[in-house]
């Protein structure tokens, strides 16, 4: 048997494990408290109220089939990827009938799709006026990869040999303030990938174009945190600091702040750990509250999209890469199951729902790129 068709093969039942994205296996992992929040007494003036409201939802787009991914191009439009069709599609800048004009541009023919694998994250390059680049993250037969590629051409691998799964296959990529592109993977339910430092499995790389390790990195090779278990969204402050949204188990679903080098315990500990060997988690969800996958920075606060929690976790942060208070939920189940948050060239938040993912109630528009604007209350 191949081994595709040993990975398929296993899918089924890996999923059935892993029906919601929070909940696994059953180990011994440490499930401890969630941090502390912010409170009035220690929080600067205002912040005990924080209350973040969505100022407008519009819908861009309708009739996607599990989006991923989005990532903008230089003319204002977007590049979206579909998990399971293996399809990039174009989202505007045009408009027709009301909505953001859609068109295939590619299909990635070499993702393999199946449970959590397929085609994921996208980015474009930051000189992409000049080289007309992009980048993906996607399934293969044998490992998860990341590739270049040009609309039109067929995929470059630059990065293989990322771990393969049925389940928690990470994905995310985005290009940082220094310039480097980083990807996230998941421990793809092996728990002793994530605290194994020659593996890439549950880790935050950081690399060159090329797909090699980039300067500075902590153990000189393309990891640049572990400890992780499936992490799906990252982006950065106004103050450079690097944030990420992560799949626990059963008990907790976390956001972190990520620094070179930090071990972030999984799958010794899920929650706070409260211990220095293990770097904790600024904010835990319960899993049914939470499950998100991608985050965006939309001004000063961190927009996370929850699959599982079906809504939008809004964290305010400080330049210093602290909480200025505690989190608001927003769009609870209105719009099911939110798997990216990308802020666009206006300040909008583009928001991909996720109701064609096999684990959803896809409704006659699903699914649906929406347009959040946030307002202070």
């Amino acid at each position: 048997m191949s081994s595709r068709r040993a990975r398929n093969g296993i899918i089924a039942a890996l999923t059935a494990l892993a029906f919601t994205a929070g909940c696994s296996e059953q180990p011994d992992t440490i499930a401890s408290q969630p941090p502390t929040l912010p409170t009035a007494p220690s929080s600067p003036a205002g912040a005990a109220t924080f209350s973040p409201r969505t100022a407008t939802v519009k819908t861009l787009a309708t009739g996607l089939r599990a989006p991923w991914g989005v990532a903008f191009l230089p003319d204002g439009g977007a590049l979206v990827t579909e998990r399971d069709s293996r399809r990039i599609v174009q989202v505007g800048p045009g408009s027709s009938g009301g909505g953001l004009t859609v068109a295939e541009v590619g299909v990635i023919t070499e993702a393999d799709s199946g449970g959590e694998g397929g085609l994921l994250g996208i980015a474009v390059s930051p000189q992409y006026a000049q080289d007309k680049t992009v980048f993906l993250y996607y399934t293969a037969g044998d490992d998860n990869r990341i590739a270049r590629w040009k609309l039109g051409g067929r995929p470059e691998p630059i990065v293989t040999g990322i771990p393969i799964s049925g389940i928690h296959n990470g994905g995310r990529l985005a290009f940082g303030p220094d310039g480097f592109l980083y990807a996230t993977t998941g421990d793809a339910a092996t728990r002793g990938n994530s605290q194994d430092l020659k593996s890439l499995g549950g880790k935050i790389l950081r690399m060159t174009p090329d797909g090699k390790p980039a300067p500075g990195n902590p153990y000189g090779t393309l990891v640049w945190s572990y400890g992780h278990r499936n992490v799906q969204g990252i982006d950065w402050d106004a103050g450079g600091h690097l944030w990420a949204t992560e799949f626990g188990q059963n008990t907790w679903d976390e956001i972190n702040r990520i620094e070179p080098g930090k071990n972030y315990g999984w799958p010794e500990v899920e929650g706070a750990a409260g211990e220095g060997k293990y770097t904790d988690p600024v904010v835990a969800w319960p899993t049914d509250e939470s499950s998100c996958s991608g985050a965006a920075m939309a001004g000063d606060v961190l927009v996370a999209a929850c699959l599982r929690g079906e809504r939008l976790w809004l964290v305010p942060v400080r330049a210093d890469g602290t909480l200025r208070a505690a989190p608001a939920a927003a769009l609870v189940g209105e719009y099911g199951r939110l798997r990216d948050a990308h802020t666009a060239p206006d300040g909008s938040v583009w928001v991909l729902t996720s109701n064609h993912d096999g684990r959803g109630e896809p409704v006659a528009a699903d699914d649906r790129i929406l347009a959040v604007t946030l307002a202070p209350a």
